[in-house]
C-alpha cells in the first residue's frame, strides 16, 4: 500500500488541487475513487470517513484530512515542497489559498457542476449570467496580480499556484476561454510544464468516462 491515500475522483477540482500536490511533491500515493456521481459521497460507509460528505480525504498512516487547503498545507509542512520560506511567504500563500476557495474554485466548481453534470432540464440557466459575472471579477483579479509576475504568492511555484489552478485546466464550458486571459493562459502553461504535472483526467478515475 502506498504511503499516502486520496479519496477522490477527477471530476472535482478540490480533489485535484490535492492530487497535484501529492504527484508534484512526489509523495507515494494511491487514488481511492470514490462514485460521487452515484451518490457514494452520500452513504453512511463514507461519512465514517468524511461526515461532511465530501472529498478529498487523505489518509496517512493514523492522520486522516479533508478539505483541499488543509492537505495542501499539511503536504508542504511534511515534504517541505511548494511551500514559503519566511513568515511573511507562509501567510501570502495562505491568502491566496483561501481566495481561491471562496473566490474563485467555490464559484467555478458550482457553475461547471451546473452547466455540465446536471441533467439539461434541470440546470437553472438564469443564474449563469450572474455566477459567470462573478467568476469574470475573479479572473481580472488573478490575471492582473500575474501581469509582471510567474507565480501567485512568491517568486516559485507554491500551494497557493496549485490550488487557484484547481478548476482551469477542465475542459467542461463553465464561461472560462484561458485565450482571454493571457497573463492566466501563460501560468497556467508554466504549471503544467512542472516536473510530474498532470491533467486531473490523467491522475485520478473519472466518475462519468467520456463526459
Amino acid at each position: 500500500m502506498s504511503e499516502f491515500q486520496l479519496y477522490c475522483f477527477a471530476e472535482s477540482g478540490n480533489a485535484y488541487k490535492a492530487a497535484l500536490a501529492l504527484e508534484l511533491a512526489k509523495c507515494d500515493w494511491q487514488p481511492i475513487f470514490v462514485d460521487f456521481f452515484k451518490g457514494e459521497a452520500r452513504t453512511d460507509a463514507f461519512k465514517k470517513i468524511n461526515a461532511m460528505g465530501e472529498v478529498p480525504v487523505l489518509i496517512h498512516g493514523d492522520v486522516k484530512i479533508s478539505q483541499s487547503g488543509v492537505i495542501q498545507n499539511y503536504i508542504a509542512d511534511l515534504t517541505g515542497k511548494f511551500s514559503g520560506s519566511t513568515d511573511e511567504e507562509c501567510r501570502e500563500i495562505q491568502r491566496w489559498v483561501l481566495w481561491d476557495n471562496h473566490k474563485l474554485s467555490s464559484q467555478a466548481g458550482l457553475l461547471r457542476f451546473l452547466m455540465n453534470f446536471l441533467p439539461a432540464d434541470k440546470r437553472p440557466e438564469a443564474v449563469f449570467p450572474f455566477m459567470q459575472g462573478r467568476l469574470k471579477a475573479a479572473y481580472t483579479v488573478l490575471n492582473t496580480h500575474l501581469e509582471n509576475r510567474e507565480w501567485v504568492a512568491t517568486d516559485n511555484p507554491t500551494m497557493a499556484d496549485i490550488s487557484c489552478c484547481g478548476y482551469l485546466y477542465y475542459p467542461e464550458p463553465f464561461g472560462f476561454e484561458r485565450t482571454e486571459w493571457p497573463n492566466i493562459d501563460a501560468w497556467l502553461d508554466r504549471i503544467s510544464q512542472l516536473d510530474g504535472w498532470k491533467h486531473p483526467y490523467d491522475l485520478m478515475q473519472r466518475g462519468l468516462p467520456g463526459a
